[in-house]
Parts: structure tokens; C-alpha cells; sequence
């Protein structure tokens, strides 16, 4: 049940009120969204990745497909409460177009589905060692989608637009499923490359940051976001909302790219966060009907392969072996945020990071009291999910798993 304009009024009354408590734990804000609003699910099993630091994380001696499907599986049922994959994907597409004034309707053939990478640490189509997107995990993503979701192989494009696809993940796909689409920033080698519509993204206020966005996500009718559990310089931690950057016409060396609206006040000041335009436009976080991280390996660096195993509990000096979903992006931002920030409380630039979560959740009357409009077209953006950080790192637990109404409910799958 979605949070009544009352009870919502009084969420943002009790945000503005309280200052330095936002802070605190078991203290949601904003509306939650999903089939079973607010819920993220978490899928962990130790034997999903071995590597011992030998060799490339990214080989199929370190990633047990089979495992990974199960897991991918399990959480596209977890989101939904369906007792099959099929059920769950019609379920989920059910409720993407009911809630987006399509009416109840399921996938229509034809209609063109995006997944967006995260391969920001790639430099060419060759094959690098920085941690980018699981290989096994997209491939386990396309299965699903070929398979219970019912969606043609020619309808699935694998994207990202500033970026590189390399080889360890294009040819693990492209060898199971020829039909599928990839676009990236170059083309060739099987890849398309990235055009883009202009002026597509004019932001809340004025900015320097690009404005185009690849025709990749203007034309598809659904976009899966999937990113990485990973910290990140200047944003403090780098999730779903920063990932749909790459989606614009950035340069591919981000040294050329104005990133107004990316740092935080660390002193805890609300500001302007201009992932929250991506989160609230129309073509990006509007059209994302599933928010998935990928924490099989996890990072607290940005740019380098995964450099340290997990020592909170259940991972006990393993690698987090972790899949995070949702169709809440502001859900599942804040569990990233409160799983990557219990590993290091002393991620760079992490004080005050959760700033865009606070801006998110409350879009349509922010802390920072900006007009949050990405298109520019006069209408102000609504709450963009329920944000809120659990009691402690040890229990993990939200205000749904506590039973009280309109949080978050980490959901752990089998």
C-alpha cells in the first residue's frame, strides 16, 4: 500500500524539522515504490564467486554461472512475491505500465528493453582487470529476460554510452544470444555505436554537465539499471542514480566532462544533487522498471579489480558474493550506501554523501529546495522512492523488516 498525501505531508514536516537526525536510523523519508513498495531484495551465497586473487576475477573458474542464475532468479521472485520467474516478470512489467498510465498490460513484442552497464573502468574492447559489470551476472540477467520474461533476443540492447562493452562480456552474451544488441561509445567489433538525441537532459538548474542522451534509452520502453557496489571519489559511493550518467553524452575521458552538481556539502548542508535528475527524468530513472547492483565483488575505489575481501558479517573475510535488487531507486542507493559505508566508515568524501538519497526521496519539496525539473518542462518531479539507513550493520534491519509502514524492507533471498 503506497503512503497516503497526509501521511507523506507528514514525512516531509518531520525531514525539515529534523535537522541532524536525518541522520539517524529507522528514519524513512519519502514515498516507497514497488510491487511490494520499499522492498530490496538481497541474494548472497559464498560459492557465486572463488577468486583467490590469482588470475582475472571475471573467469568462469571464478564465477559459478549456475549459482548466479539461481541467485537472479531468486530475487526477480523475492520482488514480487510470485512463485515462478514468468509469474514475477509479469508481474513486474504489470506494474511498471499500470504505474506508468499504460494500464495493466504485460511486455508488448516489440518493445525495445535496455540494460545499462556499468563498465566506466573500460578503455577499449579488450579485456581489463578494474572491476566493471559481471560478465555472468548480465548474461544471467539476458536469460532471464529471453526466457521467463518472454522478451526476443533482437529487443535486448546491453549498453554503455561513454564507455567500452569489452570482450569478456560481449563474447560470453554474444556466443549464447547472437540476436542481442550492444552499443557503446566507439562501435565495431559487433558493437554499435552511441548516438544521441541533444539537449535531451537541461537539468533542474543551470549546469555545464552534457545534455545528450543516448537513443539507446530515448527509444526503449523499459531500462534495467545495473550497477556496482563500489565507492567512488567525490560522490562518496557510486550506485544506481550515478550510473545512469554514462547514459549521456559524456567524453570518454572524464577529465573533458563538467560534473556540476556531483560534491556534496560534507559539512551536512543540503544542496542540489544532480543524480537526482537522473533518477527523476523521464528517459533514465522513470523508465527503470528494475535497480539492481551487483556486489558479487564489491569496491571501495572507484577504478582498481577488487581489492578487499569483506569482513562484516555474514562475509567474514569473503568476497560480499551479494546481488542487490529493487524497482525502488532510492531503496536500493540507501542499502548499497549503508552496506559499503558498515565496511568502510571511512569511505573518501563519504560524510554527508547520502545527501542525493535525502534530495531523492524528497524530490517534490527537497532539503536543498531545488525545483527538481530534468526536463525542464514545468513539472516538478515527485518523490523518487523511500530512503532511510538501518539500525546497524549486524542486524540490518529497516523499518519493514521492524513492521512499521512506508520504509525499506531488506528482503533476503534463498
Amino acid at each position: 500500500m503506497e503512503m497516503t498525501r497526509r501521511q507523506f505531508a507528514f514525512s516531509i514536516a518531520a525531514a525539515s524539522s529534523m535537522g541532524s537526525s536525518l541522520f539517524e536510523p529507522l528514519s524513512p523519508l519519502g514515498v516507497p515504490r514497488g510491487v511490494v513498495p520499499g522492498r530490496v531484495t538481497w541474494a548472497h551465497d559464498p560459492a557465486a564467486v572463488t577468486w583467490d586473487g590469482t588470475g582475472s576475477w571475471w573467469t568462469d573458474a571464478n564465477n559459478n554461472q549456475a549459482v548466479i542464475d539461481r541467485m537472479v532468479s531468486g530475487s526477480i521472485r523475492g520482488l514480487t512475491n510470485q512463485k515462478s520467474d514468468a509469474q514475477a516478470w509479469s508481474a513486474m512489467f504489470q506494474h511498471f505500465n499500470r504505474t506508468h498510465g499504460r494500464g495493466k498490460a504485460g511486455y508488448k513484442a516489440g518493445e525495445k528493453i535496455a540494460i545499462k552497464a556499468n563498465l566506466n573502468n573500460t578503455t577499449d574492447h579488450g579485456t581489463i582487470d578494474r572491476l566493471n559489470s559481471s560478465p555472468h551476472l548480465i548474461l544471467s540477467l539476458v536469460r532471464q529476460l529471453t526466457g521467463p520474461g518472454k522478451v526476443p533476443q533482437s529487443s535486448i540492447t546491453v549498453f554503455d554510452s561513454s564507455r567500452f562493452i569489452p570482450g569478456n562480456l560481449y563474447d560470453k552474451i554474444h556466443h549464447e544470444f547472437p540476436g542481442v544488441v550492444f552499443v557503446d561509445h566507439i562501435g565495431g567489433d559487433g558493437r554499435m555505436k552511441a548516438e544521441f538525441k541533444t539537449n535531451a537532459i537541461p537539468y533542474s538548474v543551470p549546469s555545464r554537465n552534457a545534455t545528450g542522451l543516448d537513443n539507446t534509452v530515448v527509444q526503449a520502453a523499459y531500462l534495467i539499471d545495473a550497477a556496482l557496489l563500489k565507492g567512488h571519489v567525490s560522490s562518496g559511493v557510486s550506485l544506481c542514480a550515478k550510473n545512469l550518467f554514462g547514459a549521456t553524452s559524456i567524453h570518454t575521458d572524464w577529465h573533458k566532462n563538467a560534473h556540476d552538481g556531483f560534491p556534496h556539502n560534507g559539512d551536512g548542508s543540503p544542496s542540489y544533487a544532480a543524480i537526482v535528475d537522473f533518477l527523476g527524468h523521464k528517459d533514465l530513472g522513470q523508465k527503470t522498471m528494475l535497480f539492481l547492483i551487483d556486489g558479487l565483488y564489491g569496491n571501495e575505489n572507484a577504478d582498481p579489480p577488487p581489492s578487499h575481501k569483506w569482513k562484516m558479517t555474514p562475509f567474514n573475510d569473503a568476497w560480499p558474493s551479494s546481488i542487490f535488487m529493487s524497482l525502488d531507486g532510492v531503496a536500493v542507493d540507501s542499502v548499497g550506501f549503508d552496506f559499503l559505508t558498515s565496511e568502510w566508515p571511512d569511505l573518501v568524501d563519504i560524510a554527508n554523501a547520502d545527501n542525493y538519497l535525502r534530495e531523492a526521496a524528497l524530490a517534490n519539496d527537497p532539503p536543498s529546495k531545488t525545483f527538481y525539473d530534468p526536463e525542464r518542462d514545468g513539472i516538478r518531479c515527485r518523490s523518487l522512492g523511500v530512503f532511510e539507513h538501518w539500525n546497524n550493520g549486524t542486524d540490518k534491519k529497516y523499518s519493514g523488516n521492524l513492521g512499521k509502514a512506508h520504509g525499506i524492507e531488506l528482503f533476503p533471498v534463498g
